[in-house]
């Protein structure tokens, strides 16, 4: 991901399932590109560190919020390409980005055609990730919302039961929302 430009300076952050009740998740601050054992905090699902070694990324209750609400993800990473970020820029004010007609869907665990389409939810951008995690409980509540999210100026958040599935989904995100942005170039 580093080599792709998703996670440039310290951005982005990545965690793991670990049990129940247990999520592995980056540290905050460090560059995601050359990871030590020592920047792998476990926290519970409500962001708190079993160690007072280390601090947990600012958006750990991003994370932790997705593996609450569902329990068979093993895996979140959240990413910052520029097309993700241009994106969330400029779908931010319709709150979303509907995407058809790919064969790539098929990509996403539990879409079997083009013909299927997938709705990625694009919210404001907060400093206070209670004000956004409430936000996006609030969509979730009414709306499902199947394998990412974008947030506006920030970046995606994708996830999967695996961390191989969620490299899946965010790898099929990145390519469809390039080909989302390049058809607008083309209108």
């Amino acid at each position: 991901m580093a080599a792709k430009g998703w996670i440039p300076a310290t951005s982005g952050n990545f965690s793991l399932r670990m049990d129940a009740d247990h999520v592995a998740v980056t540290a905050s601050g460090c560059n995601k590109a050359c990871l030590t054992p020592q920047e792998i905090l476990v926290v519970d699902l409500q962001g708190k560190p079993l160690s007072a070694v280390g601090k947990p990324s600012a958006e750990t209750e991003l994370h932790t919020q997705i593996y609450r609400r569902f329990p068979q993800i093993g895996a979140v990473l959240h990413t910052h390409s520029l097309n993700q970020t241009l994106a969330s820029r400029v779908f931010a004010a319709d709150g979303r980005l509907e995407i058809a007609g790919y064969e790539l869907l098929k990509a996403f665990s539990g879409y079997a055609t083009h013909e299927d389409h997938i709705v990625i939810p694009v919210f404001a951008n907060s400093q206070d990730m209670g004000e956004l995690g409430s936000a996006i409980d609030r969509y979730l509540a009414h709306r499902p919302i199947s394998h990412a999210y974008l947030i506006d100026g920030h970046g995606a958040y994708a996830w999967g039961a695996t961390m191989a599935d969620a490299r899946r989904h965010l790898d099929a995100l990145e390519f469809l929302l390039t080909c989302e942005l390049e058809l607008r170039k083309l209108r």
